[in-house]
């Protein structure tokens, strides 16, 4: 079962999302590396340092850690303990998956919902009404467009967002709609890919949510690498 989907054939198009996905989160990961690798260099040999890179290290771990879930149940790759319903018949194994991925759907509804809610006032937008479920917008809501992050430097390619949200104001540092934009895209992204894996696994084509038997397959691995050194 581990990287189940890997096996199964792919359209263009999956294909051209799947190297998407992975291109981007090798590029959010690479340049982490890069960012504190630079700063420990200027650090320790000029004395001196960049003073965004931290926060702008956060925030892509943030975009890394968001995104990297999303993208492991598009790929069955969550790890998850598996002893009790390994005990049930293949029906009782269906039922608890479609069960585990029913579960999935609401908490990452209401994930979705909390992302919205705190990330809309900082893009001059309302939050939803009702405490649990959305049943609508509410009014007047102060925007907080003008909050702005800690050290990270305006760029250019946002300058429109001075004229959209903040009343032609000048932003002298990166706003925060742009890093907390992950909140609402990435809670969406999840929910997307749990509604896909439930499709799967009614489909029959995915047993469960997590990857089964890693630890087992791995050792296996392992020891018949070894036997036959």
């Amino acid at each position: 079962m581990t990287h189940h989907q890997d096996n199964l054939p792919k359209t263009p198009l999956a294909r051209f999302f799947d190297g998407l996905e992975e291109n981007v989160i090798s590029l959010i990961l690479g340049a982490m590396t890069l960012i504190t690798f630079v700063n420990v260099v200027m650090r320790y040999v000029y004395n001196t340092s960049l003073i965004w890179g931290l926060e702008v290290v956060l925030i892509l771990f943030a975009w890394l850690v968001l995104l990297g879930i999303s993208y492991g149940f598009k790929k069955t790759s969550h790890l998850g303990v598996d002893a009790v319903t390994n005990m049930l018949p293949t029906r009782g194994k269906r039922i608890a998956a479609l069960l585990s991925a029913a579960a999935c759907i609401i908490y990452a509804s209401l994930l979705l919902k909390g992302a919205w809610d705190y990330w809309a006032p900082f893009a001059a937008l309302q939050p939803t009404d009702g405490r649990w479920f959305p049943m609508g917008f509410t009014e007047g809501v102060r925007d907080r467009a003008f909050y702005t992050t800690d050290q990270v430097p305006m760029l250019g390619i946002f300058r429109w967002l001075e004229d959209a949200i903040n009343y032609g104001e000048a932003y002298d540092k990166l706003p925060r709609v742009i890093p907390y934009f992950i909140l609402p895209f990435g809670c969406a992204l999840i929910l997307l890919r749990v509604v896909q894996a439930t499709l799967r696994i009614i489909a029959g084509t995915q047993d469960s949510l997590i990857v089964s038997h890693e630890a087992e397959e791995e050792v296996e691995r392992v020891a018949h690498g070894a036997y036959e050194e």
